[in-house]
């Protein structure tokens, strides 16, 4: 008999506990997804291509870790990005802010693109120009027929 009260009490007992894991793994859970998101937005100082959420360097491992432990202590993702630009500068965001040091950066693909085509239309003006300087005179168009002509009836011999 008291067999079966240990039994049901230790049954109880695991029965209350599954929920409350379950509640721990469902904010842990959620708390790995914002920590996701944020380092899906910063690039990893190592790889400089990938993201901190998709590299395996070890810099990005602790930095996922470092965020997952601001999260844990109430930071929001706001607060923890400052953290990052504070500790490593603009460069680790993959949109950094427009402001005077990164104006270059958000500024400079279009300048290149508006220089090449100055470039071009500068070198077409040019080549209309030169084309009209060099046309043939009436005398040198009848100099250049009389050759053509003459060395079609040595062809044709």
């Amino acid at each position: 008999m008291m067999k079966r009260q240990w039994m049901a009490a230790l049954a109880a007992s695991v029965w209350l506990f599954i929920p409350s894991a379950q509640a721990q793994s469902g904010a842990q859970g959620e708390q790995e997804s914002v920590m996701l998101e944020i380092a899906a937005e910063l690039r990893c100082l190592v790889c400089q291509n990938e993201s901190i959420a998709a590299s395996r360097a070890e810099l990005a491992v602790d930095l996922r870790h470092q965020i997952m432990e601001q999260l844990g202590q109430g930071r929001s993702p706001d607060q923890i990005r400052s953290y990052m630009v504070d500790r490593y500068g603009d460069f680790i965001l993959y949109r950094p802010p427009f402001k005077s040091t990164t104006a270059l950066l958000w500024l400079g693909p279009a300048l290149l693109l508006l220089t090449g085509f100055l470039v071009y239309a500068f070198t077409l003006r040019r080549r209309r120009r030169a084309g009209d300087e060099t046309a043939l005179t009436d005398e040198q168009r009848r100099q250049a027929d009389a050759l053509l002509q003459g060395s079609s009836r040595d062809e044709q011999s």
